[in-house]
């Protein structure tokens, strides 16, 4: 497959697509269900409404992708680099991101209960009116990430996250420590 592809509502359901060079591949409402994208590069990609679930892309480069109302529940996306990734209004329950960079990721709206983030990197992240309910996010990295009052954080660092921000605007906040 090459670079800029248009695979825009395909059905990639369970594909092999291990290591796979798609950088601004067109992939908009495309079924990768149970796909396997580990180390795939995805770079600009636009998987806007695409389906993800149970795909895995462990490794895979998803820099400045658009993932704007994906469904990635479930995925696997362990170390994925999703630094300035549009994941807004996204579905990511269940989903692993376990040490992925999400620097500067836009998560305004996104569902992450139950959610692994442990480790993850979110400095910069927008978290505004994300549901985080039940996420782990034990050694994340939170400092500089946005959230709102409409942010859900899990119950373990729900009353802190209030203390450990300052206020920007009325109802938003950034982490500080």
């Amino acid at each position: 497959m090459s670079a800029r592809a248009d695979m825009s509502r395909a059905d990639l359901t369970r594909a092999s697509l291990v290591g796979a060079n798609l950088p601004y591949a067109n992939l908009t409402r495309a079924n990768l269900t149970e796909a396997n994208l580990r180390n795939a590069s995805l770079y600009g990609a636009v998987l806007t409404g695409a389906t993800l679930y149970s795909a895995t892309l462990v490794g895979a480069n998803l820099y400045g992708t658009d993932l704007t109302r994906a469904d990635l529940s479930r995925a696997d996306l362990t170390n994925a680099d999703l630094i300035d990734a549009d994941l807004s209004g996204a579905t990511l329950t269940g989903a692993t991101l376990t040490g992925a960079g999400l620097v500067r990721a836009n998560l305004h709206g996104a569902d992450l209960t139950y959610a692994v983030l442990r480790e993850a990197g979110l400095s910069g992240a927008d978290l505004t009116g994300a549901d985080l309910t039940g996420a782990a996010l034990g050694g994340a990295e939170l400092v500089g990430a946005a959230w709102s009052v409409a942010t859900t954080w899990p119950g373990e660092v729900s009353g802190t996250m209030r203390e450990r921000s300052e206020e920007v605007q009325t109802g938003r906040f950034v982490v500080q420590h």
